[in-house]
């Protein structure tokens, strides 16, 4: 296998942690941009890894900082955004999309993992988020070469220690009054690891065969919203029903929450939801890999003590 220069975008994020501890085990060297160093703090324990604060919307210091690298991975993006107009997705998928590529180009950088997202689709898509993710994803597919080889990741909910998904479910059963009243509640989704995502991209630098392919990357099982909610629930131990709202209820509490501090949930993210969030087909075989099942995992870092030991001893049993 060969060693590789690595320069990462949202490489302090959920995914970003878990991928660079990948990445560092297998001996390429990484750096980390980021406007807050600080933040990444907690990856500067790995050995071949560097954090360097750079605008990553300045083609002049990304391109600066990524002198001598030979891989570019993208795994920048929101779900929402400030105001509703759309800019922000723009600026963090679209615009962030054209600087890769042109700082790519400049230095001669041979490959190109870009984070996308399942169902983007950049005419279609029935959000923001959706349509700038799959304009972000047609431009670098449109912009490789022979010289820049591209591959893309379309991940459904990606769940693992310290996620956004079933923690802040998690957060928000803790302080809600005995019952949830939960918008989209009949989406479906069929949540990955985050370490599975981690080791695919990872095995995909070196993989001529993912050069130019777009993967949909779900997990074994699909459930809807209603589901996931009730499991982080039982797994909280918290008692609480469960109040599924309707599409027309759906839409409307999502135009009162997108106000209130931390945007819960959006228009965007309703239009978003209306999407199921599927694959048509099983996991990329190319990547020899079992889609790990979210009871294996969710249950080590959300149950309480006798679930995580039950677990314990089930893998033991199982391995």
């Amino acid at each position: 296998m060969s060693k590789h220069t690595i320069a990462i975008l949202g490489g302090s994020g959920f995914v970003g942690r878990h991928l660079c501890a990948v990445l560092a085990k297998r001996g390429h060297h990484i750096r980390v941009f980021t406007r807050n160093p600080h933040a990444c703090r907690h990856l500067t324990v790995l050995p071949t890894l560097s954090v360097h604060k750079v605008d990553i919307f300045s083609p002049g210091e990304l391109s600066e900082a990524s002198q001598g690298c030979d891989v570019m991975i993208n795994l920048v993006g929101i779900l929402n955004e400030k105001g509703r107009q759309g800019k922000g997705f723009y600026r963090a998928h679209v615009e962030l999309a054209k600087i890769v590529i042109d700082v790519c180009n400049r230095n001669a950088i041979s490959r190109l993992l870009q984070m996308s997202a399942l169902s983007a689709d950049a005419k279609h898509g029935n959000s923001f988020y959706l349509r700038t993710k799959g304009e972000a994803e047609d431009y670098v597919h449109a912009h490789a070469s022979q010289d820049l080889k591209v591959t893309s990741f379309r991940p459904s909910i990606i769940f693992g220690p310290y996620d956004n998904f079933f923690n802040r479910f998690a957060t928000l059963l803790k302080y809600s009054p005995g019952f949830m009243m939960l918008p989209s509640s009949n989406a479906e989704f069929a949540p990955i690891y985050v370490l599975d995502i981690a080791h695919v991209m990872a095995d995909s630098i070196d993989m001529r065969e993912t050069t130019g392919e777009r993967f949909d990357l779900c997990g074994p099982m699909v459930y809807t919203l209603k589901h996931l909610v009730t499991y982080t629930a039982q797994l909280c131990e918290r008692k609480r029903l469960i109040i599924g709202l309707s599409p027309a209820l759906s839409n409307i509490a999502a135009h009162i929450m997108e106000y209130l501090p931390f945007k819960p949930y959006s228009v965007d993210n309703y239009k978003s939801a209306i999407v199921p969030n599927v694959c048509t087909g099983s996991f990329p075989a190319i990547f020899n890999l079992q889609a790990t099942r979210l009871e294996y995992i969710v249950a080590t870092y959300l149950g309480t003590k006798a679930e995580k030991d039950a677990l314990a001893i089930y893998r033991n049993i199982t391995l």
